[in-house]
């Protein structure tokens, strides 16, 4: 177990937030500190002997041994959270005050409130998602910016300015009803963004990045747990995203290469999370709500649960896209009904489609447009046009599994 895994991203992710929650957050860097040392000590004790069954509770009891050092080594030195100053000074009042801090629910509410404060409203949401891989998921600035695609110092300075404003905001851990209701669709879209970079991001190292998946339903779940952010269409987002991942297993082979949905050996899809999805999706259709992710989640609800992909209902997946176009369209989108199109009615009606998108420049640097377009033409006979566009394809893939997927298509062509 390295110290740089999922297990210590979800740990750091716990502790970082209880710790900011006890020293103020005027302190964040000093939480993420002690968060690392408490991780580091841990890993090198259990380097020799393995990691012991109830290691969360042995972390938990070390960071707040190490937090009570410090508000009594620095106590005279900095400014801590409002509702501590009174007690440092009393070694009898201290030690209680900080237990409480550090009782399971606690733990999990601290950790939920943070993620509601990196969907701060003076915030924009390319700071946002940064902010909630760095603090509650415990990613590194270089892996940040190269999940999207940005430089390390770019990244660098949006979490210097969002971990600028949330010092500012003497609510972080105040927040009231109101907050996790201004503040939800902000969370949501910050987790659905996170969770489509791990499914099919644009990052130059993997084609999925499982980690950031499994995040991202793990702070879902979390949403849906807590009675104020648990409405329908954050049922919805948690049933979309466990749909989407139980495919994850079948999207690359063996050898790492990528697997399209028609290709993909469906016993490895994971039926739990599929149960999941599906029992999430029916709790979501509570009261007259259709968000975008309810629509979604359909649609993943049907390509999971068909047989093949023969028997998956094309023609309501289309008139799926046709509503999810109504209340939220993009290019994308629409490239994905051109696609389900294509398989209802056949390749021209599908190839027409694509090529009547509006927007289609936002649509320049992503390689399944060009590589959709080459698809259809080959299925067509068109073998020229097809491998014109899986050539421009080929040009725009953004890691060796999509270049080596569309070198497959182009092989096709002759």
């Amino acid at each position: 177990m390295e110290p740089d895994g999922p297990f210590s991203r979800r740990e750091s992710a716990r502790l970082v937030s209880v710790l900011t929650r006890v020293f103020g957050v005027e302190n964040l860097s000093l939480a993420e500190d002690v968060a690392q040392e408490t991780l580091a000590s841990a890993f090198e004790a259990w380097s020799y002997g393995g990691v012991p069954a109830h290691y969360s509770a042995l972390l938990t009891a070390s960071a707040k041994n190490r937090a009570i050092d410090v508000l009594r080594r620095e106590r005279t030195a900095r400014k801590f959270a409002p509702e501590l100053t009174r007690f440092i000074e009393s070694e009898w009042t201290l030690r209680p005050v900080v237990d409480d801090m550090f009782q399971p629910g606690a733990l999990e509410d601290d950790e939920l409130r943070m993620m509601f404060s990196c969907c701060h409203p003076r915030l924009h949401e390319e700071a946002q998602v940064p902010l909630i891989l760095n603090i509650l998921c415990g990613f590194h600035v270089d892996e940040i910016a190269a999940a999207f695609l940005a430089s390390a110092a770019a990244i660098h300075k949006r979490l210097a300015r969002g971990k600028k404003v949330l010092a500012g905001s003497i609510r972080l851990f105040d927040l009231k009803a109101q907050d996790f209701v201004e503040r939800l669709s902000a969370v949501q879209r910050a987790l659905y963004l996170l969770f489509n970079e791990g499914y099919h991001g644009a990052s130059a190292e993997a084609v999925v990045r499982g980690d950031l998946c499994r995040q991202a339903m793990r702070l879902g779940r979390m949403l849906v747990a807590h009675v104020p952010s648990s409405i329908p269409s954050t049922k919805a987002l948690a049933s979309l995203m466990c749909l989407n991942a139980a495919r994850l297993p079948a999207r690359t082979d063996a050898a790492g290469d990528l697997k399209g949905l028609f290709e993909q050996d469906r016993s490895r899809w994971d039926p739990q999370l599929i149960a999941e999805g599906v029992e999430l999706l029916a709790d979501s259709a509570a009261g007259d709500e259709l968000s975008a992710y309810h629509v979604e989640a359909r649609i993943a609800a049907l390509h999971a649960t068909a047989p093949d992909a023969g028997e998956t209902p094309w023609g309501e997946i289309v008139d799926l896209y046709d509503v999810l176009m109504r209340i939220a369209p993009s290019p994308v989108v629409a490239l994905n009904r051109a696609v389900a199109l294509s398989q209802h009615q056949g390749a021209a009606p599908g190839l027409a489609a694509l090529r009547s998108i509006r927007d289609k420049e936002r649509l320049a640097g992503y390689p399944f447009y060009p590589a959709a377009l080459g698809e259809l033409e080959l299925r067509l006979g068109h073998a020229v046009a097809a491998l014109r566009h899986f050539e421009e394809a080929h040009r725009l893939a953004r890691n060796v599994a999509e270049r080596r997927f569309i070198e497959q298509r182009i092989a096709a062509c002759d």
